[in-house]
């Protein structure tokens, strides 16, 4: 008779010993889910708030400089896909943070942009960007005036230190 209550209680224990992982398990599950599908709601976001940041000076621009039509009004930044893989979100990151340093290049005459654009290029050029603890060398491949639009193509790299 001893050997059945030594039976029921490992068989109780194994079953405990089972539910439990389950429940981690299925924790483990969960919250990775959570965090990728959070992950992705964060991206979207950072990309609304950057489209309404542009969009919004833009709209100013457009006031400001209506009347003139060869001036640019617009700037859009391009990242060019590199040997090193990018992160979207550092992507992003870096074009906003681009946005902000080009802004004294809006409403600047299109037929002196020569001047100006050797300038960002020199002032640009290999400046070291820090978007979520990790540094990024930017490199200006391209720059195009067409219809009062400002368009950059970069180059992005990972920053390494020597």
């Amino acid at each position: 008779m001893s050997g059945k209550p030594n039976e029921r209680v490992r068989t109780f224990a194994r079953m405990t010993s089972v539910f439990i992982i389950g429940m981690v398990v299925g924790a483990v599950i969960y919250n990775s889910i959570f965090h990728l599908s959070y992950n992705q709601l964060w991206i979207e976001n950072k990309d609304l708030q950057i489209e309404l940041s542009q969009s919004l000076d833009e709209l100013k621009t457009m006031k400001k400089f209506s009347k003139r039509q060869t001036v640019i009004k617009s700037i859009k930044i391009r990242v060019e896909d590199g040997e090193h893989p990018l992160d979207p979100v550092a992507a992003k990151g870096i074009v906003q943070k681009l946005q902000q340093e080009l802004q004294v290049l809006r409403g600047r005459s299109m037929y002196e942009i020569d001047t100006d654009a050797k300038m960002a290029r020199t002032f640009l050029n290999r400046k070291i960007y820090m978007v979520r603890d990790k540094e990024y060398a930017v490199q200006i491949k391209t720059m195009l005036v067409s219809e009062g639009i400002l368009q950059i193509w970069i180059e992005v790299k990972p920053h390494i230190r020597i």
